[in-house]
């Protein structure tokens, strides 16, 4: 069977590899679609510092089980459509003995760490499959780029009082203002992107600000009389935007950080003590994944919107060379492994 690689900064290549064997208590999975995540275009650009290479990439998994271990208890059929939760945490350093695994200091995620999904057939431990009956196995692609966003909200403690600004409108930005939108947040969604923030609109956002026609901080002040949000949620991963967060939020707000900046970022610390504010880092998600699920089976999100193109595997390479050279208008591409034959 056929799988993409990363095999170094800027190259990727479709290579044959054995078929897995499932062990006792793991599941064969056959992957029908694999979403690109904005980690990945990192890797390829030689952006994050957590890729390695050579690596199969995907993580984003729409999948059906195959086969199942003699081990795995019952409540699994073979053809059930499912996701899969891409995180192996290490179990005993300091983040795993306080019940935070995503925070591992170890951890290993598929794609960037261990071999990834975008290839026909996987085994996957049965503890780490969510299973839906009313999804599609595209958006069963999109749970886990959604769980990194509502799991930024949570670590924001988003709720119905607070005015939260989500900076960067990509997949997991749209993840944290449909989460913020659900808690019932007044949303401010920015980007440069104008098809972005119509999407945006679509999920519930109350303001959008095109940040190429307006600044940030001119806007966020216009709409918050000039307290700036109690959240801002910065999800594109750029010293400016990083700052501009900082700046931007209200005195005694929270900043909650996902995005991996580039390069350092220099703070005026006075700011940090005199609006006495909270920095949060936001790393993966924990027990979101059935949330997510939920939210999607309630059909609140703009599927279909958010799906800029589809592809088959061999065309992943070269798709992933078209993003990495143009983003504008992007926001999820989706590999479809059944496209091609390659059973």
């Amino acid at each position: 069977m056929k799988a993409l690689f990363l095999t170094a900064v800027g190259q990727t290549e479709v290579k044959d590899i054995p078929k897995p064997v499932v062990a006792k208590d793991q599941l064969l999975l056959k992957v029908s679609k694999v979403g690109f995540c904005g980690g990945d275009l990192n890797g390829f650009k030689g952006l994050f510092e957590l890729q390695e290479y050579p690596s199969i990439l995907g993580h984003e998994i729409g999948a059906s089980i195959a086969e199942i271990g003699y081990e795995v208890p019952p409540g699994f059929r073979i053809g059930q459509q499912v996701t899969v939760y891409p995180y192996l945490n290490c179990g005993t350093c300091i983040s795993c003995r306080k019940g935070r695994r995503n925070a591992c200091q170890d951890n290993k995620t598929m794609g960037v760490r261990r071999p990834g999904g975008m290839t026909r057939y996987i085994t996957v431990p049965y503890t780490d499959v969510y299973a839906s009956e009313k999804l599609s196995l595209t958006e069963l692609a999109l749970v886990e780029p959604l769980t990194v966003g509502f799991h930024a909200a949570a670590r924001g403690r988003v709720t119905a009082k607070d005015r939260v600004a989500v900076i960067g409108c990509g997949i997991v930005g749209m993840g944290a203002i449909a989460s913020a939108v659900n808690r019932g947040a007044e949303v401010i969604a920015l980007d440069l992107d104008e098809t972005k923030l119509a999407i945006a609109r679509k999920i519930g956002v109350a303001h959008t600000i095109n940040t190429s026609e307006e600044s940030l901080e001119e806007g966020l002040a216009r709409i918050t009389q000039g307290d700036g949000p109690d959240v801002v949620i910065e999800a594109v991963g750029s010293h400016i935007t990083y700052r501009a967060a900082v700046e931007a939020v209200a005195y005694t707000g929270r900043v909650v950080c996902i995005g991996y900046a580039k390069k350092a970022v220099e703070f005026n610390t006075g700011i940090f003590v005199r609006k006495e504010i909270e920095i949060l880092g936001s790393r993966n998600c924990t027990d979101e994944f059935p949330e997510v699920i939920a939210y999607l089976e309630a059909g609140r999100f703009p599927v279909k919107e958010v799906i800029s193109r589809v592809v088959p595997l061999s065309e992943s390479g070269a798709a992933l060379v078209s993003w990495s050279e143009n983003a504008q208008g992007t926001v999820k591409i989706i590999v479809d492994l059944d496209a091609e034959a390659d059973d």
